[in-house]
Formats: structure tokens, sequence, C-alpha cells
């Protein structure tokens, strides 16, 4: 009998960091992979974030053609290719699909004037229902206005204006397109109704482009084109490959990691972690707040954020980790790793230190006076203890962002799946479990959001009937961390009694600090 031929699916995945190139079987085996690192963006002045979308698909193709190179799989075994990437950095495109100007990085922080939405009455039913700073703050976020403001000849030359998946589309397939999946950032999109908002809606008043400026957006899992002649030489993937859609590189993330329903909660360790569940119904866990396209169509996921979540490591590794950095060097290690060790001693609850880790203004959750705060600081503590304490309050942090998410969905969280960066701690997956009280999963690869990707190019083609028959096949949990009872009694008495008592006792002194400092400025 004839051995049945194995197929393959491509993904690329092109995060803030790297971008990687994935080879994936039918089993969610990653069979090959090539990384690059990029540099995430350049600064021309302070707070700003930008990128030359030209490198970045430079990087793309160095990357895929490593790939292809270097494999020993049969091209006529790759069925197909996926992209994920990076939510919102957006590009402005001409006519033929070169980019106008950098590519504004979702780190940027400039801001955009107000100019005449809201107002009036308007204006004054928002600061009733407390969203009119919230509103105001998203159009000044908005990317778009601020390039509508500052440079009008740019604004009108540009005949498409896009996130950097529907950039990497246009190069692959030559089609100004994207998915759904993707569409997560300052644009008129209702979350809702999962397509372009019209006129009359709030997000086109906040962020007011012209729809023929926008791409045509299609279902994760559906044929966005095929590789042209031009791509294929660029990227040596073979002409007329199918390119189907996916989604951003969050939502791949916990597509990966098998979650399917709302009590198996994901939880993101990564630059900015979050807690997100998948829902058949759209659901608001912060009022006004969406929830994003799914990378299973027609589905949504709740998301509540730690806007630096992990991002406090680096701040950390930076700041107070100079002898780990150059340790590392010598023996071959990561920082992290040594850190890890660092902290194998430092008792859980870290003697008392407890973190609240809003190291940036929050938008809603958090208000925007919140600061960052560690409190119970003692003559016994030490680096290890303040870096376990980081640890335990970003996990506080997710744990609240689960409990209001529950609390919204009606549906209790049974159990967690961890991905992204920090999930390679075994200290952070068994604090979790404790902080949790509840099993913790970690998938059986480190890259779910490839994995995510893959499961929807599948999907896609055919090779498996749904979403769930491919996930049955294509996603297995590695380690399970389960709660220890001494470690769960001491993390549940700090949550209750001290961490979740901060914010809103600590509130009016944050009140204060803005008011004396101007630091973070009130949105008028």
């Amino acid at each position: 009998m004839e051995k049945e031929e194995k197929q393959y699916v491509i993904v690329v995945d092109a995060g803030t960091q790297s971008i990687r190139a994935v080879i994936i079987d039918l089993q969610g085996n990653i069979c090959e992979l090539e990384r690059t690192e990029i540099d995430p963006y350049f600064s021309e002045q302070p707070g700003y974030a930008e990128q030359d979308p030209d490198y970045l698909w430079d990087i793309l193709c160095e990357t895929t053609r490593r790939l292809i190179k270097n494999t020993s799989i049969p091209i006529s075994q790759i069925k197909g290719l996926s992209v994920t990437s990076q939510r919102g950095t957006v590009v402005n495109l001409d006519k033929n699909g070169k980019s106008l100007r950098p590519a504004i990085v979702w780190l940027d922080q400039r801001k955009a004037k107000v100019e005449n939405w809201p107002k009036g009455i308007i204006k004054k039913g928002l600061q009733v229902i407390n969203m009119h700073e919230s509103l105001v703050h998203a159009i000044k976020d908005g990317e778009s206005n601020w390039i509508r403001q500052n440079q009008p000849e740019i604004w009108k030359k540009t005949y498409k204006y896009v996130f950097l998946s529907a950039f990497f589309n246009h190069r692959l397939v030559d089609k100004f397109v994207d998915s759904i999946g993707s569409t997560v950032g300052y644009m008129p999109f209702n979350y809702k109704k999962q397509k372009w908002s019209k006129p009359t809606e709030i997000n086109f008043k906040l962020f007011p482009i012209e729809r023929d400026k926008l791409v045509d957006l299609v279902k994760p899992s559906e044929k966005l084109g095929e590789i042209t002649i031009k791509a294929a030489e660029q990227t040596g993937l073979p002409v007329g490959l199918p390119v189907i859609a996916a989604a951003a590189d969050k939502a791949c993330e916990v597509l990966g990691s098998g979650c399917i329903s709302p009590e198996i909660a994901c939880l993101s360790f990564g630059t900015t972690a979050t807690v997100e569940t998948v829902n058949k119904k759209y659901i608001e866990v912060i009022k006004f707040f969406p929830s994003y396209p799914s990378a299973i169509p027609n589905y949504f996921n709740t998301e509540v954020m730690i806007y630096r979540g992990y991002w406090m490591i680096n701040w950390f590794k930076k700041e107070f980790g100079h002898k780990e950095i150059e340790l590392a060097k010598e023996n071959g290690k990561t920082p992290e790793e040594l850190f890890d060790e660092m902290i194998k001693d430092i008792p859980p609850g870290s003697m008392g230190l407890t973190l609240q880790p809003y190291w940036s203004p929050g938008v809603k959750i958090p208000g925007h006076e919140a600061k960052g705060a560690i409190i119970g600081f003692g003559d016994v503590h030490t680096r290890a203890h303040l870096y376990r304490s980081i640890l335990e309050g970003l996990t506080y942090a997710l744990k609240e962002g689960a409990e209001r998410t529950q609390k919204r969905t009606g549906v209790k969280i049974e159990k967690l799946r961890i991905s992204g960066g920090g999930s390679q701690s075994n200290n952070a997956m068994q604090m979790t479990a404790d902080i949790f009280d509840m099993p913790v999963e970690k998938p059986h690869t480190y890259e779910t959001s490839a994995l995510g990707a893959a499961i929807n190019c599948v999907v896609g083609l055919n090779l498996y009937p749904d979403f769930q028959s491919a996930i049955n096949n294509m996603c297995r949990v590695g380690e399970v961390f389960l709660p220890k009872s001494e470690n769960r009694d001491i993390y549940k008495k700090l949550y209750n009694k001290v961490y979740k008592k901060m914010y809103k006792q600590l509130k009016p002194l944050y009140h204060d600090i803005r008011h004396i400092t101007d630091y973070p400025k009130k949105e008028l």
C-alpha cells in the first residue's frame, strides 16, 4: 500500500522583535523554523516609533528564502501560507502599494489634536457617563488623525491606509486585502458587526477615514490570493501558493493555545500582557471597550490588557540587572534565566512586597491618573524580592482581568493556557497556578501565534473540515502546573486584603500627583 504523502503549511509570524518563517505539519509540529531579529523601530523625535515597511518586507523575504533553501521537505508537500503580524502598526500606501512614509509602529506615543468632535451636548453627555476623556484619548492616539493634521500632503496621496498585515498581503498577492482578524487598532471599524464603520457611527467620528482608503476585508481562513511571480522571486515561495487569511498575533496565540470557548482563558505573557477568552457573542468586558475579532470567523475575543506587561521585565533588566546581563554573556544563558534562578528561594508573596503594575497611565481600567506602586518595603528586601514582586503584581492584575471577564461573560473560567515569552519561566507558571488557584497549561509549543495561523491555513485549505477538528489534531498540552495549597493560601490573602485595595486607596494620591506634576496630562 502506498504511503500517504505528508502535508505542510508555511506561516510568517511578523512580531515586534523578530520575523519568523515556520513550516508546520497537520499534527501541529514545528518542523522547520527560521528567525530573523529586527530593529523594532527608530525614533526621529522623543516618543516616536517608526519603521520602514520595505525594511520589514526585506527581512520577511530573507527569512522565507532561508527557510525554503534549508528545508528538506519537498515544496510540493507545502499546501499554503498564512501571515500573522503585530497589531496596530499602520502604513500609508500609494496606488502601486509603495509606502509614502515610514510605518507608525504600535509603540508610538505621538498625539494628534482634538478637532471639532465631540462638542456641545454630545461632549456634555460623554462627560456625564465618564467617557469623554477616554474618547479624547483615542482621538489623540489615532495615527491617521496625526498624519492628516501634520502631513496633509501624505494623506492626500494615500491610496490605501492599512495595517502592516495588509501591506504584506499586497506584496504577496498583489491585492489590497486583509483579514477581519487582523483589524485591531485606531481605525473606523465596527467591532460588533466586524465591518468598516458607517459615517454615522462613533468609530468613524473618532477616525474619519474615507472608505475608499480602506482595504477589502475577508474572514479568517478565507483565501486572500496566491503568491505572484514577483513575490515568488523575492520570497523564494512557489508561484501560485494559496495565501489564506489568519489574524493578528494575539488572536492567533489564543487559537494556537487551543482556546475555542470561554471556559479556558488564554494568558499572554508578552510585551503587552493580556487575558483573553473566545466567545460567540460580542461582549464588552469594560463598557465601550470592544471585543476584538477572533481568529475563528464570526467569533470575538474579550481582552483585558496590562499595557506595559512583561515590558517590566526589560525595565528591571535595564535598571537593576547589569550583573545578570554580563554573566549571561559569559555562560550562554539569557538574563531572564538568571533572574529566574535568583528568585527560586524567595517565598511566595515576596515577604510582603506588593506591586501594582500600572507603569503606564490607563484609559479606563485603571484610570488616566494611575501610577505604578510598590508597597511593603523592609530592610530584608533585595533585588530578588523586587523581581518576584513584579511577576506577582502582573499576575494579580491578570487575575483581576479574568474575574472581570467571568462576571461579564457569565462563564466560569476553569483553566488557563499560557503563551508568550514569560511562559518559558517555570517560576512564572507555578506562580500563576497558585495565584489563580487553578490548573495552568503550557501548550506543546512556544510558537502558539504561528500555530494559530497554521490552523487558519489548514481549515481554509479544507485539510481539516472545521476548527474543532484542527485544534483536536494540532494543539496539545505540554506541562501542567497545579496550585500548591500553601502558596495559594498566602496569595489569596495578599490578593484580596492588599492588592485589590491598593488602587482604590492610592487613587486620591494619584489625582494629587497628577494635579501637582501635570503627569499624565489631563485630556481637556
